[in-house]
């Protein structure tokens, strides 16, 4: 048994036909397919469109999504490093990507602020202690340079002299003769407890330097540069 159906138009169309001529060229199955078509055959075009377009979107987004991982890989910030002393004053300046720890520069302001700790003599014991530590801290184990400092140390004892007068160090001029070697002169001022001025002196030194960057942090917050002074000189200039 089988069933067709049939439009309300092509029915009309095969009832006027019986009332005239008969239509010859009429097919049930024919008729039952376009009104298949027409039934459903917006609602299947609508869902093919939807689907396409879905699929252009997830191409885009794919596309997209590309684009920006290959930005991203590309794509540098370099920032811009400036190094200063204590008190703000810049020292060294220039591009991350330029700059290392065995920089000129870099070499030359590690020596300077070590000199200055080194010399200082202050009535703060807690900065005076400070300054003993970075002093410690930027010299080479076993090096003679720690023999040396340890020796200066034990004979004018910065805590016992503070008691009388302080020291300030105002560093004039460092020249470089080598890659690791620098002479360096300076001024010391020593004033009495009041801060007057009771003499100044002419100081002129050389000293030795080794590069050896910091492996952990504990080595990196103390001396980031891994800078070391390994032999030191100095005398009173006449």
């Amino acid at each position: 048994m089988s069933f067709a159906i049939f439009s309300p138009k092509l029915l009309a169309s095969g009832r006027a036909s019986s009332k005239g001529q008969p239509n010859e060229s009429y097919n049930p199955y024919l008729a039952a397919r376009r009104a298949w078509d027409e039934r459903y055959g917006d609602q299947i075009r609508r869902a093919h469109n939807w689907r396409a377009l879905a699929f252009a979107c997830s191409l885009i987004a794919l596309v997209a999504t590309a684009g920006v991982v290959w930005i991203s890989a590309r794509s540098r910030i370099v920032p811009f490093v400036v190094v200063t002393d204590n008190l703000g004053r810049p020292v060294a300046s220039g591009l991350a990507d330029q700059a290392s720890s065995a920089d000129e520069q870099f070499k030359r302001f590690v020596l300077i602020e070590w000199l200055e700790n080194l010399r200082l003599v202050t009535t703060d014991g807690i900065a005076q202690r400070k300054a003993i530590d970075r002093v410690y801290s930027h010299i080479a184990s076993g090096s003679p340079a720690q023999t040396l400092i340890s020796d200066f140390y034990r004979n004018n004892q910065p805590f016992l002299r503070a008691q009388a007068e302080t020291v300030s160090v105002d560093v004039q001029s460092v020249l470089q003769n080598s890659e690791q070697t620098f002479e360096i002169e300076w001024v010391e001022t020593i004033r009495d407890l009041y801060g007057a001025v009771k003499e100044k002196d002419r100081w002129k030194g050389s000293f030795s330097i080794a590069i050896n960057p910091p492996k952990d942090e504990r080595l990196a917050r103390i001396n980031p540069f891994g800078i070391y002074v390994t032999q030191a000189a100095w005398s009173r200039v006449l």
